[in-house]
Formats: C-alpha cells, sequence, structure tokens
C-alpha cells in the first residue's frame, strides 16, 4: 500500500489532513484478530466501533452473504421487495416488544436517528400537535455525525460543540446524574427527573421527542446510569405527549448484557433505533422501528407517507447479513459470552482503580471503561497498539473496550492490562 498516498489524500474519522497521525494498514481479520500488512496481529478490543459482535469474517455471515451475493446484491427498494429484507423484518419483529413492529431500513445510525427526528415530527403532525417540532436529550448523549443529529449531542462537552449557532437549538437537561448499580433515589430533585418535569412543564407544546441512549451513554461520556431514570421519563413523555425516542444502535443486540439495554428499566419506546452489530459488522445497516401509533398518525398527517427514501435502503446483501447475525443471536451463546468477559473485565481492570491518574473505573456487560483525570494521548496510544498487541481506540478522558463476543478469557485478559499499562503512563 502506498502509505504516502494515503496521508495525502485520505481523510480518515476526525483527522487532520495537515497533520493526519498514524495509522496501520489492516490486511485480514479473523475472529477477535485484526492483521496488518507486516504480519503483526493487534485484538480488535473496539469490535470495529462496536459492530463486529460475533468477531471478524464469521462463516456463517460470510456465507449468507455470498450466496446473497450470486442472487440479488441490490435492487431499489421504491416499489420493490425481496426475501432478505422480509426475513430480517420477521426476526426483529419476533424480538422487539409488541407492537413495536413498523421498520423502516436505511444504510447508517446516523440516518436511523434522522429517520426517526423525522418519524417524530410527521407523527405529532398527524396527532394535531403541528407546533411540535423541536427536540430534547439529556447532556452526555451522542447520535451520529449527521445534522439534525449533530444538534442533539451534547452542546458543550460533544464533539459538534464547534459548530455553534449553525445546528438547530435544541432543549437538554442534566445526564442521569445516579449510576448504574447505585441505589436509586426516589427524590425527583436528586434522581434528575424534576429537571425533565420543569423542561416538560414549560416547553413540552414545543416538543415532538425525546431521544436517549438507554443505560449506557456511549460516545458522548461512556456514562452508565439507573435504568430507573430511564422508566421515569417514559412517564413523563406519556404524560406531557413527547414521544420517547430510544437509540439503541451501540447497546442493541447483546452489548450491555441484555438483548436490549431497554430491558433493564421494562420500557418500550415510540420509536427505536439499531445499527452497528445489526449486521455483526459486516455491512453498514440500520433500522428504525417505531410503533404502530406512530406509524398510524403519520398517515393521518398532512403528508400520509414518510418522507425518506435512501437509494440503499433495504440493500439485500445487507439484509442477508444481517438476518445470519440475527441467527447467531438466536443460537442463545451470547449471554454467556457477555457475561464471561464481563467477569473477565472487572476482574483486569480493577489495577487500574488505585492508579494517580484514574478518575473512574465502569464494567457493563461487554464493555470496559477506564476514565482518567486527564486527556488520552490517542496519538501516542496508536502507536503503542501494535506493540502491545490490541487495538484500541480513546477519545478525550476516555480509555474503553467492546470486544468482541467471541473473546476468550485470555484475550479479554490482555485487553485489560493493556488498558491499565496505559492508564499508568506519566
Amino acid at each position: 500500500m502506498d502509505a504516502a498516498f494515503d496521508r495525502r489524500h485520505l481523510w480518515h474519522p476526525y483527522s487532520s489532513m495537515r497533520d493526519p497521525g498514524p495509522v496501520h494498514e489492516v490486511a485480514a481479520a479473523e475472529g477477535v484478530w485484526l492483521e496488518l500488512a507486516d504480519g503483526a496481529r493487534m485484538i480488535d478490543a473496539m469490535s470495529s466501533w462496536w459492530a463486529a459482535a460475533h468477531g471478524h469474517r464469521h462463516p456463517k455471515l460470510v456465507g449468507a452473504m455470498q450466496a446473497q451475493l450470486d442472487r440479488l446484491p441490490h435492487v431499489m427498494f421504491g416499489g420493490l421487495t425481496h426475501a432478505p429484507a422480509v426475513g430480517l423484518a420477521r426476526r426483529l419483529v419476533a424480538m422487539l416488544p409488541a407492537g413495536l413492529d413498523r421498520i423502516f431500513y436505511s444504510d447508517s445510525g446516523s440516518v436511523a436517528v434522522e429517520v426517526a427526528l423525522k418519524m417524530a415530527v410527521q407523527a405529532q403532525f398527524g396527532l394535531g400537535q403541528a407546533g411540535r417540532t423541536g427536540f430534547a436529550s439529556a447532556r452526555g448523549g451522542y447520535y451520529g455525525d449527521t445534522w439534525k443529529a449533530m444538534s442533539l449531542c451534547d452542546p458543550v462537552t460533544g464533539m459538534h460543540r464547534h459548530f455553534g449557532a449553525a445546528l438547530q437549538v435544541q432543549h437538554f437537561v442534566p445526564r442521569p446524574p445516579i449510576p448504574f448499580g447505585a441505589e436509586w433515589d426516589e427524590d425527583p430533585a436528586r434522581n434528575g427527573l424534576a429537571a425533565v418535569e420543569a423542561l416538560f412543564a414549560e416547553k413540552a407544546h414545543e416538543i415532538a421527542g425525546f431521544i436517549v441512549e438507554p443505560v449506557v451513554q456511549g460516545a458522548g461520556g461512556m456514562w452508565f446510569y439507573h435504568p430507573r431514570w430511564l422508566a421515569g421519563l417514559r412517564a413523563l413523555c406519556d404524560r406531557h405527549g413527547v414521544l420517547l425516542i430510544l437509540d439503541e444502535i451501540a447497546t442493541g443486540f447483546g452489548r450491555t448484557g441484555t438483548l436490549f439495554a431497554m430491558e433493564r428499566a421494562g420500557v418500550v419506546p415510540n420509536i427505536l433505533c439499531l445499527g452497528k452489530a445489526l449486521t455483526g459488522g459486516m455491512m453498514s445497516f440500520a433500522a428504525t422501528v417505531a410503533s404502530s401509533r406512530v406509524a398510524e398518525a403519520i398517515a393521518e398527517g398532512p403528508a400520509p407517507v414518510l418522507m425518506h427514501g435512501p437509494t440503499f435502503m433495504g440493500n439485500p446483501l445487507a439484509c442477508a447479513a444481517a438476518c445470519a447475525s440475527l441467527d447467531l443471536l438466536a443460537e442463545g451463546a451470547w449471554p454467556g459470552q457477555v457475561a464471561g468477559i464481563e467477569e473477565g473485565l472487572r476482574h483486569g481492570l480493577a489495577p487500574a482503580r488505585g492508579l494517580s491518574g484514574v478518575r473512574d473505573v465502569r464494567v457493563l456487560g461487554a464493555i470496559g471503561v477506564i476514565e482518567t483525570q486527564a486527556p488520552v494521548d490517542m496519538v501516542r496510544v496508536h502507536g503503542f497498539c501494535r506493540e502491545s498487541g490490541v487495538w484500541l481506540r480513546p477519545f478525550g478522558r476516555l480509555l474503553y473496550c467492546m470486544p468482541p463476543f467471541v473473546a476468550r478469557p485470555e484475550e479479554v485478559a490482555r485487553i485489560c492490562a493493556v488498558m491499565v499499562e496505559i492508564a499508568g503512563w506519566r
């Protein structure tokens, strides 16, 4: 590979074309391992941004895609349909709560969020609430890099604060204050729900929907919060006519130890966003799932059709990969795998708690986080990854991992050892 050409012409995520930083050339991948062009190997502790839940190049996923390639790699979804799209919908309807069954496919998580926001506004129009065009969220959230999604990421600490007034001003409440696993406080002033109640009392007539990542806030801070806050939010949304949108793009399909993180709160949203692990990391693909009430409200509106239609919506190849991925989940090995990873992370990351530069250590399901006092030197970490044999990509003060579910105990232990070593750097 021509590394100089890459450096000169390819814009990698969140990189500068003036000083883009180091990259590693990956030649192959299998299971939890990435093989570099020079023969070095690294454990993919990130599941390639949380998507490769079953590991890389799983034979069942590869086989499903190869078979689909021989029949129908792509066809437009407007006015046409195909068996993989219907088969995937059947699987999703079977695994989701009753009533959450109207499915819109798209090609990325950010677009799934955009679609959810459109659904909410169109549904409010159909319900006779045309003034409800704004949105609310909790600080510390992250919903993607597209325009409307950016406006709902944390406006102060988020990655998109530099866009300032170019983004629509939305409504925010403080992040849920009580950590996951802590004792719940019934006082709304202390559990964070009073802030939601106050916002809705003043502004609910302007708010179409409240979007939040259930239990785990991802790229906005890797914060794990108490499920009772989510249950309280559901009740307040119902009381004030605000549609609840849950973003399970990162947490869905077993990552937190339950199939969906919302299960921990016993909450069902009006609209649900799915992506990342939906295809097992084989293809970029996502889904926005609405309740029948939302779908019927849209049909009653001034524009009775959902006003969105991506070119690659319902791509048969991606649908085939997603069907195979959900079939693997249905085989039932993942709960034990995730529980084993959680145990390994709790044990392996525990030594970081005694380090002077560490603020907190958090583990939930197959997610491990070391929050440091000062920002982590990402360039230094990237250089160390090849040497250590573990691929990590920290951001800000967060050093974290989300290994594939197939990671073995010794591989999880290796990930933890490297994270603890990095956390102890001076």
